[in-house]
């Protein structure tokens, strides 16, 4: 039997991590689209030597560097395109590989832009992260890893929250780690009861 497929979304610092870090918890396996990335970026992973070919600089030490793959995206117009068409092929065959081994009932897809790139379609259900902006803003700002104009350059690529709100079949708003983790349960209990009715 296929699994439940539960797409899990949201814009950056919303707390997707950390929701699918409870739906872990509970025994839920997780699939998260950036770790697929990840590893197909390093040593030995599918992507090296396309990206390599693509962008020469992006290749540091037989792995995908992603600040030099950052800094040619800014510089060429033309890159992100390109890029996007090596990577999107081999995350969605990542998925596929996931899916097809698991046994579980049901799944969490991690998959930051997942209305942008059309992937609601292969979910039966979408849960959206959400939060405030300032706290939005707070959260991300707060890790020290990114300026300001970097967070307003991903905001501006993301479709904006009231949007996805909109489309969302579930919203948790994650402003404590008790109530999300309530949440979680409550609607994991929900999925399997709908599944068996």
């Amino acid at each position: 039997m296929r699994p439940f497929r539960l797409g899990l979304t949201g814009s950056i610092g919303m707390g997707k991590s950390t929701t699918a870090a409870l739906f872990a918890e509970e025994g839920v396996p997780v699939w998260d689209a950036d770790a697929a990335v990840h590893r197909l970026y390093a040593p030995g992973g599918a992507l090296v030597g396309p990206v390599a070919d693509l962008c020469p600089a992006a290749l540091q030490e037989d792995a995908v560097d992603r600040g030099a793959l950052r800094d040619w995206i800014a510089a060429d117009p033309t890159a992100l395109p390109r890029l996007e068409a090596l990577v999107h092929p081999a995350v969605a065959a990542d998925r596929a590989a996931f899916l097809a081994q698991t046994r579980a009932d049901i799944v969490l897809l991690d998959i930051p832009l997942l209305y942008e790139k059309g992937s609601e379609a292969e979910m039966d259900a979408v849960l959206l992260v959400t939060a405030p902006p300032a706290l939005q803003r707070a959260r991300v700002l707060g890790r020290g890893t990114m300026t300001e104009a970097q967070f307003e350059a991903i905001l501006a690529r993301q479709m904006p929250d009231r949007e996805k709100r909109a489309r969302a079949t579930h919203i948790l708003e994650t402003l404590g780690l008790d109530a999300a983790r309530a949440y979680v349960r409550a609607l994991i209990a929900h999925i399997r009861e709908t599944a068996d009715a």
